[in-house]
């Protein structure tokens, strides 16, 4: 697995973009489910529906197989664990740097801050 954002990136957060998508997502995150019972809860046509798993299948999030008359749709968790990994590793880099900023700030703020007024009697 990369730590650098594969092309395919664009692909999966512009499919995670659109709500009910992410809403499919959840879904399926809970196991495989029919066209029919992931259509159930929205009130969009079954064409709607085939059309996000599309979007979906194409970004590599679900996959569907054929099973006698159904046609089961999955989720494909790679792709979201190669954003996870890339999210970390980002943040991680990010730690660092603010971290060396922040050591690099106290240095120049001791070194600029002048001593204390001793009291004349």
């Amino acid at each position: 697995m990369s730590v650098t954002a594969p092309d395919r990136f664009d692909e999966v957060f512009a499919a995670l973009a659109d709500p009910t998508r992410r809403s499919i997502v959840r879904r399926l995150a809970d196991g495989e489910a029919t066209v029919l019972e992931i259509a159930e809860p929205f009130a969009i046509s079954l064409p709607a529906i085939s059309r996000h798993l599309k979007v979906l299948e194409e970004a590599g999030l679900i996959a569907r197989r054929r099973d006698g008359q159904r046609r089961p749709c999955r989720l494909q968790p790679e792709p979201l664990a190669e954003i996870a990994a890339w999210a970390l590793h980002t943040q991680a880099a990010w730690e660092q740097r603010l971290d060396r900023l922040d050591a690099h700030l106290r240095r120049t703020a001791k070194r600029s801050t002048p001593p204390p007024d001793k009291e004349q009697s």
